[in-house]
C-alpha cells in the first residue's frame, strides 16, 4: 500500500512539472475562454469508463484564468458531460450492473440518492461512471441528478482550479 502512495505523489509531481513545461502552450487555450473550458470539462466527462484528461486541463487553466470561473465553466461542462453515464443506465443499456464496483456504489445511491451522487462527483474518482450509470438504473429523477451532479462537479472543479493557480506560482518561485 506505501508503493502506491509513493507512486501517486511522484505521479502528481510529475503533473505538476509537466502542466508548468507547457505553461506557455497552455495560455493559447486563453483564445477560447471560459465557453472553452466548459467544452473541455463536457467532452472529458462524457467519455463513459474511459478517462480523459479534463481534470489536468482545469488544473492548468487555473493558473491562467479566475480559478472561480474555471471551477463554474468546468462544472457545469463536465456536469452536463457526465449526463452520458445516467442516459446509459436510464435506458436499461448499462453492461456495469454485473460488476462488483457497481455493487457497491448502487446501495450508496438507492440509499442516499442525490447526496451520494454530489460526493460521488466532488472527489476525483475513476468509477464515478457507475455511479452516473446506477442514477439512471434506480431512475433518479433527470433533475435531481443533474442538480446534485452540478455541484458535485463544481466542487471538484473548483478545488483543480485553485490548486492550479497557487501550485504553479508555488512551483515557478521554487524553480527561480
Amino acid at each position: 500500500m506505501n508503493v502506491l502512495r509513493v507512486a501517486a505523489l511522484f505521479a502528481v509531481i510529475a503533473i505538476t512539472v509537466f502542466i508548468y513545461s507547457i505553461r506557455n502552450r497552455v495560455a493559447e487555450f486563453e483564445a477560447y475562454g471560459y465557453p472553452g473550458i466548459f467544452l473541455i470539462a463536457l467532452l472529458a466527462n462524457a467519455t463513459i469508463l474511459l478517462p480523459a484528461p479534463g481534470a489536468a486541463i482545469v488544473y492548468a487553466m487555473g493558473a491562467v484564468f479566475n480559478p472561480i470561473g474555471v471551477g463554474l465553466a468546468a462544472g457545469t461542462g463536465g456536469a452536463i458531460g457526465e449526463l452520458s453515464g445516467y442516459l446509459a443506465g436510464f435506458s436499461g443499456q448499462a453492461v456495469i450492473e454485473r460488476s462488483d464496483i457497481y455493487d457497491r456504489i448502487k446501495p450508496w445511491v438507492d440509499k442516499y440518492g442525490g447526496w451520494a451522487i454530489m460526493v460521488l462527483s466532488a472527489i476525483p474518482n475513476p468509477f464515478f461512471d457507475v455511479a452516473g450509470i446506477a442514477a439512471g438504473i434506480a431512475k433518479m429523477p433527470f433533475r435531481t441528478f443533474l442538480f446534485f451532479i452540478w455541484i458535485g462537479q463544481l466542487i471538484k472543479m473548483t478545488m483543480f482550479a485553485v490548486a492550479g493557480k497557487y501550485s504553479i506560482e508555488w512551483l515557478a518561485n521554487f524553480i527561480r
